[in-house]
């Protein structure tokens, strides 16, 4: 009897093995995509009031000032907060779900799905933080965290999924 698989079963085990570390990656970066969101949404509750990594040298009035110019602003600035970090989660969860239940299993249509979710939300989201200065490490580094564990494991399942017969 031979000690060695064929080299199609050796084969099936490493893309079954890319496609569990990517799936597996992806989710994890999709965890993260809700952390942030539950960040975002905390601070809004808090003396912080803005975002994570938005300070004085972005914004230059604090929370206390906000609310004293214009309640009615401070509100709307509050509802912000609250409905983004909502769609962030609903975003993660979502592709949490694609992942779980579809990658995982080797399916291009989950994949496709679970990639272009946070690919469309970065798209939109990311452009306005330069202009602005509001591009700080301390904004954008946990979203830069996520992204990058996602497309690590996105890239590695692709080509399991990819080359499926």
């Amino acid at each position: 009897m031979s000690s060695t698989l064929p080299v199609s079963a050796s084969s099936e085990g490493t893309r079954s093995q890319a496609l569990r570390g990517g799936s597996a990656l992806m989710g994890l970066g999709a965890i993260l995509f809700v952390a942030y969101a539950v960040i975002f949404f905390v601070r809004n509750f808090t003396d912080s009031f803005l975002e994570l990594g938005i300070g004085p040298d972005q914004v230059d009035k604090s929370k206390t000032e906000i609310q004293t110019f214009s309640p009615s602003l401070y509100d709307y600035i509050g509802h912000l907060h609250i409905a983004v970090s909502g769609f962030i989660a609903a975003s993660a969860v979502a592709v949490l779900f694609l992942v779980w239940f579809g990658v995982r299993r080797g399916q291009l249509w989950a994949w496709i799905g679970a990639v272009v979710t946070p690919v469309v939300g970065l798209a939109v989201a990311l452009p306005a933080h330069w202009p602005y200065g509001l591009a700080t490490f301390g904004h954008l580094g946990l979203i830069f965290l996520a992204t990058g564990i996602f497309v690590a494991g996105a890239l590695l399942a692709a080509r399991p999924i990819l080359e499926r017969p």
